[in-house]
């Protein structure tokens, strides 16, 4: 399953602030997807930038699941997860094993932000890789225009 993923905000962290997450699976081919998208909403942690990318992750991650618990046969599961992010790519590949092993703080001795969204993303790549793979890439944001147009879409529609 190859799924595009992207989060966007308006007023990035204030009070008010409206976010979304879209992952779009694309169908066989890569010409035609299917989106998710899920707002953010509350004040306590206030909506960001970085939420909804991880979020969007977090949406392709229980859909894949998902259309596996649909299956028959139980073939083995093949997730690619793209995003524009470096934040939430670089977290899911080159960061989490070292947060964990750190007990969630981060090299400068910090608590790890978003530890909430990370650690529920880190469970259910850990149920997808008890039935197969997930790889995560970076790709450039004119490579997304998928998921950013869902996006915008939504923040669109809430204002």
């Amino acid at each position: 399953m190859e799924f595009k993923v992207d989060g966007a905000c308006r007023r990035n962290g204030k009070r008010g602030s409206t976010a979304v997450a879209a992952a779009c699976l694309f169908k066989p081919g890569g010409r035609s997807y299917i989106p998710r998208v899920k707002h953010l909403r509350g004040n306590k942690p206030a909506p960001t930038n970085q939420r909804a990318e991880i979020l969007a992750i977090i949406i392709a991650l229980e859909w894949a699941l998902e259309r596996y618990s649909e299956l028959s046969g139980r073939p083995c599961l093949d997730v690619t997860i793209q995003s524009d992010s470096e934040y939430a790519v670089n977290s899911m590949t080159n960061y989490i094993k070292k947060w964990i092993g750190n007990g969630w703080y981060n090299a400068a001795g910090r608590p790890v932000a978003n530890r909430d969204l990370f650690q529920r993303a880190v469970a259910l790549e850990n149920k997808i890789l008890d039935i197969g793979q997930v790889s995560y890439n970076w790709i450039p944001r004119e490579k997304n225009l998928d998921a950013d147009i869902e996006c915008r879409e939504a923040l669109d529609s809430t204002c």
